[in-house]
Protein backbone atom coordinates (compact mmCIF):
# COMPACT_ATOMS: atom_id res chain seq x y z
CA UNK A 1 0.00 0.00 0.00
CA UNK A 2 3.30 2.69 0.96
CA UNK A 3 4.10 1.39 -2.59
CA UNK A 4 0.97 2.60 -4.31
CA UNK A 5 0.90 5.91 -2.49
CA UNK A 6 4.67 6.53 -3.16
CA UNK A 7 3.83 5.97 -7.12
CA UNK A 8 0.89 8.16 -6.84
CA UNK A 9 2.48 11.13 -5.56
CA UNK A 10 5.28 10.86 -8.11
CA UNK A 11 2.64 11.08 -10.56
CA UNK A 12 0.59 13.95 -9.25
CA UNK A 13 3.85 16.09 -8.37
CA UNK A 14 4.92 16.94 -11.78
CA UNK A 15 1.05 17.81 -12.28
CA UNK A 16 0.78 19.89 -9.49
CA UNK A 17 3.93 21.89 -10.22
CA UNK A 18 2.05 22.31 -14.07
CA UNK A 19 -0.77 23.65 -12.37
CA UNK A 20 1.32 26.29 -10.11
CA UNK A 21 2.15 27.70 -12.91
CA UNK A 22 -1.05 27.99 -14.40
CA UNK A 23 -2.63 30.61 -12.70
CA UNK A 24 -1.35 33.36 -14.43
CA UNK A 25 -4.47 33.13 -17.22
CA UNK A 26 -7.84 33.32 -16.33
CA UNK A 27 -11.01 31.29 -17.27
CA UNK A 28 -12.56 32.59 -20.19
CA UNK A 29 -15.43 31.60 -21.79
CA UNK A 30 -14.21 32.82 -25.26
CA UNK A 31 -16.29 36.21 -25.53
CA UNK A 32 -13.62 39.11 -25.86
CA UNK A 33 -16.51 41.27 -26.17
CA UNK A 34 -17.53 40.27 -22.80
CA UNK A 35 -14.19 40.01 -21.08
CA UNK A 36 -13.36 43.97 -22.18
CA UNK A 37 -16.68 44.66 -19.93
CA UNK A 38 -15.50 42.53 -16.92
CA UNK A 39 -12.25 44.33 -17.68
CA UNK A 40 -13.83 47.81 -17.47
CA UNK A 41 -15.94 47.14 -14.64
CA UNK A 42 -13.35 45.91 -12.83
CA UNK A 43 -11.22 48.95 -12.94
CA UNK A 44 -8.35 47.33 -14.93
CA UNK A 45 -6.47 49.04 -17.89
CA UNK A 46 -7.54 46.44 -19.60
CA UNK A 47 -7.05 42.96 -21.56
CA UNK A 48 -3.67 40.86 -22.17
CA UNK A 49 -4.10 38.38 -24.58
CA UNK A 50 -0.94 35.58 -24.97
CA UNK A 51 -1.10 34.63 -28.99
CA UNK A 52 0.31 30.86 -28.01
CA UNK A 53 0.81 27.48 -30.43
CA UNK A 54 1.67 24.06 -29.09
CA UNK A 55 5.19 23.20 -29.12
CA UNK A 56 6.67 26.78 -29.36
CA UNK A 57 9.61 26.16 -27.17
CA UNK A 58 9.41 30.67 -26.09
CA UNK A 59 5.83 29.88 -25.35
CA UNK A 60 7.06 27.04 -23.15
CA UNK A 61 9.70 28.97 -21.51
CA UNK A 62 7.57 32.14 -20.77
CA UNK A 63 4.90 29.59 -18.53
CA UNK A 64 7.91 27.99 -16.74
CA UNK A 65 9.58 30.55 -15.72
CA UNK A 66 7.90 34.09 -15.97
CA UNK A 67 3.85 33.41 -15.70
CA UNK A 68 4.03 31.19 -12.67
CA UNK A 69 6.05 34.15 -10.94
CA UNK A 70 4.03 35.04 -7.55
CA UNK A 71 4.90 38.91 -7.90
CA UNK A 72 4.18 38.52 -11.74
CA UNK A 73 0.65 37.26 -11.25
CA UNK A 74 -0.33 39.56 -8.66
CA UNK A 75 0.60 42.83 -10.80
CA UNK A 76 -0.31 41.71 -13.46
CA UNK A 77 -3.92 40.21 -12.01
CA UNK A 78 -4.26 43.66 -10.41
CA UNK A 79 -3.77 45.27 -14.02
CA UNK A 80 -5.57 43.18 -16.53
CA UNK A 81 -7.46 40.24 -17.53
CA UNK A 82 -5.30 37.49 -18.90
CA UNK A 83 -5.84 34.88 -21.65
CA UNK A 84 -4.22 32.54 -23.99
CA UNK A 85 -4.81 32.28 -27.81
CA UNK A 86 -3.92 29.55 -29.58
CA UNK A 87 -3.34 30.68 -33.18
CA UNK A 88 -4.05 27.46 -34.60
CA UNK A 89 -7.07 26.97 -32.49
CA UNK A 90 -10.30 25.59 -33.73
CA UNK A 91 -12.31 26.88 -30.68
CA UNK A 92 -15.33 28.75 -31.35
CA UNK A 93 -14.67 32.29 -29.70
CA UNK A 94 -15.91 35.96 -30.05
CA UNK A 95 -14.02 38.74 -30.93
CA UNK A 96 -14.01 42.51 -29.06
CA UNK A 97 -17.36 42.81 -31.73
CA UNK A 98 -19.01 39.94 -30.40
CA UNK A 99 -18.89 38.38 -33.96
CA UNK A 100 -18.22 35.03 -33.69
CA UNK A 101 -14.73 33.43 -35.21
CA UNK A 102 -12.43 30.27 -34.03
CA UNK A 103 -8.90 31.73 -32.29
CA UNK A 104 -7.73 31.08 -35.46
CA UNK A 105 -9.28 33.39 -37.54
CA UNK A 106 -9.24 35.53 -34.82
CA UNK A 107 -5.00 35.84 -34.38
CA UNK A 108 -5.08 36.23 -38.07
CA UNK A 109 -6.71 39.04 -38.00
CA UNK A 110 -4.24 40.59 -35.70
CA UNK A 111 -1.45 39.40 -38.08
CA UNK A 112 -0.08 36.98 -35.59
CA UNK A 113 1.83 34.41 -37.63
CA UNK A 114 4.57 33.29 -35.17
CA UNK A 115 4.34 32.98 -31.30
CA UNK A 116 4.69 34.61 -28.41
CA UNK A 117 2.92 37.49 -29.07
CA UNK A 118 1.66 39.32 -26.19
CA UNK A 119 -1.24 42.14 -26.89
CA UNK A 120 -2.28 44.87 -24.05
CA UNK A 121 -6.35 46.00 -25.11
CA UNK A 122 -7.95 48.89 -23.39
CA UNK A 123 -11.53 48.08 -22.24
CA UNK A 124 -12.83 49.13 -25.71
CA UNK A 125 -10.89 46.70 -27.39
CA UNK A 126 -8.29 49.09 -28.75
CA UNK A 127 -4.79 47.92 -29.18
CA UNK A 128 -2.26 49.50 -27.02
CA UNK A 129 0.56 47.54 -27.43
CA UNK A 130 1.99 44.76 -28.75
CA UNK A 131 5.38 42.57 -27.85
CA UNK A 132 6.62 40.04 -30.38
CA UNK A 133 8.55 37.64 -28.62
CA UNK A 134 9.53 36.13 -25.26
CA UNK A 135 10.92 38.66 -22.87
CA UNK A 136 14.66 37.38 -21.20
CA UNK A 137 12.76 36.95 -17.68
CA UNK A 138 10.47 38.09 -15.43
CA UNK A 139 12.05 41.56 -14.75
CA UNK A 140 11.68 42.31 -18.57
CA UNK A 141 7.71 41.22 -18.53
CA UNK A 142 7.35 43.66 -15.41
CA UNK A 143 8.87 46.61 -17.20
CA UNK A 144 6.20 45.61 -19.80
CA UNK A 145 3.58 45.38 -18.14
CA UNK A 146 4.67 48.76 -15.90
CA UNK A 147 5.12 50.57 -19.87
CA UNK A 148 1.42 49.71 -21.01
CA UNK A 149 0.33 50.64 -17.45
CA UNK A 150 1.90 53.79 -17.24
CA UNK A 151 1.05 54.95 -20.62
CA UNK A 152 4.85 55.12 -21.82
CA UNK A 153 4.18 53.04 -24.48
CA UNK A 154 2.50 56.55 -25.84
CA UNK A 155 5.40 58.60 -26.20
CA UNK A 156 8.38 56.26 -26.17
CA UNK A 157 9.67 52.74 -27.20
CA UNK A 158 9.49 49.91 -24.79
CA UNK A 159 13.48 49.73 -25.27
CA UNK A 160 13.90 53.12 -24.23
CA UNK A 161 11.58 52.91 -21.56
CA UNK A 162 13.56 50.01 -20.44
CA UNK A 163 16.90 51.46 -20.22
CA UNK A 164 15.53 54.46 -18.41
CA UNK A 165 14.06 52.28 -15.67
CA UNK A 166 17.18 50.31 -15.14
Amino acid sequence: MKMLVLVLAMLVAPLSAMAAGSGFFQSSFGDYRAELTAAKQAGKTGVMLFFEQEGCPFCKRMEETVFNQPDVQAYFHKHFLIYPVDIRGDVAIKDFQGKPTTERDFAFAYRVRATPVIAFFDPSGKLLYRYTGATRDKAEFLALGRYVVSGAYRTQPFETYQRSAD
